[in-house]
C-alpha cells in the first residue's frame, strides 16, 4: 500500500494544524498576485512562480528585479542569498523529515519559514502527538500534508490576487506602505527570535552605504555579499574568543 494513499482523518488534522499559515499566506499571496499583475505581467506567472519558486519574499523581490531589467544570473544569485536560510532549515530538520522518497524531497522543497515553524514545533514521540496527530497515524504523511497545504494556500492566494487584479481595476496607492510595514513586522519578529541584533544593525548600515556609494542595481547584491562576509567574520571572531 502506497504511503501517499489519502488518509482523510490525517488530512483533516493537518488542515486544522496549518490554519494559522492559511490566514497569513492567503492574505500575502493575494497582495503578491495584485502587485505582479499591476507590474504588467500575466496572471499565470503568479501560478508558475508560486509552484516552482515558492518563496514569498523572493517572489516579491523578483517583481522589482524584473521591472528593473536585472539579468537572470543576478536574479538567481540574489534569490540564492535571500533564501540561504532554507538550507539551515533543511539541515536542522533532516532527521525529522520523512525518511526517503518523494515525500522527503517535497518536504525539503516546501520548507518555508512558516512550514519550518509548524513542523519543527511538532512534539517528539507518539505520546506527545496526541491532540495534533491522530494516535497510530503516519507522522511522515502528516508532515507531507502540512507542507502540501501550506503551498496550496500560497498558490491559491497568489492566483486569486492575480486574477482579481486582471479583472477588477484596483487602486494600488498605499499598498507599498502596507508591504513595507509587513516586512518591518517580519524583521522585528526575526530580531526577537534570533536575539542577535548586531547582525541586523550591520546589515542595515551596509545596505545604506551600498545604496549611497554604489547606486544602481548592484547596490543590493553588494550589500548582501558584504553583510554576509562581515557577519561571518564576526561569528568566527566570537568563536575564537570563546575558545
Amino acid at each position: 500500500m502506497s504511503r501517499l494513499q489519502f488518509n482523510s482523518r490525517l488530512f483533516k488534522a493537518a488542515v486544522k494544524y496549518s490554519i494559522p499559515v492559511l490566514l497569513g499566506y492567503a492574505t500575502i499571496g493575494i497582495a503578491f498576485g495584485l502587485l505582479l499583475v499591476n507590474a504588467g505581467y500575466p496572471w499565470w506567472l503568479s501560478l508558475v512562480m508560486s509552484l516552482v519558486l515558492y518563496a514569498g519574499a523572493g517572489q516579491f523581490m523578483a517583481i522589482g528585479l524584473f521591472a528593473a531589467g536585472t539579468t537572470l544570473w543576478e536574479i538567481c544569485l540574489m534569490e540564492l542569498v535571500l533564501n540561504a536560510r532554507h538550507m539551515a532549515y533543511g539541515l536542522s530538520m533532516l532527521k525529522r523529515l520523512p525518511g526517503k522518497g518523494f515525500m522527503r524531497l517535497y518536504c525539503i522543497f516546501g520548507l518555508t519559514d512558516e512550514t519550518f515553524a509548524l513542523l519543527s514545533s511538532l512534539p517528539q514521540g507518539d505520546d506527545a502527538d496526541a491532540g495534533i496527530i491522530p494516535p497510530g497515524s503516519d507522522r511522515d504523511l502528516f508532515m507531507f500534508y502540512v507542507t502540501l497545504l501550506d503551498q496550496f494556500y500560497w498558490v491559491s492566494g497568489s492566483v486569486i490576487g492575480a486574477a482579481a487584479g486582471s479583472l477588477i481595476p484596483f487602486n494600488f496607492e498605499g499598498i507599498g506602505f502596507a508591504l513595507t510595514a509587513l516586512f518591518v513586522v517580519l524583521l522585528i519578529e526575526q530580531i526577537l527570535r534570533v536575539k542577535k541584533p548586531h547582525v541586523f544593525v550591520i546589515s542595515g548600515l551596509v545596505t545604506v552605504l551600498s545604496v549611497i556609494f554604489i547606486p544602481g542595481r548592484f547596490s543590493l547584491l553588494t550589500a548582501m555579499a558584504l553583510s554576509l562576509a562581515l557577519v561571518s567574520l564576526l561569528g568566527q571572531t566570537g568563536k575564537g574568543e570563546k575558545a
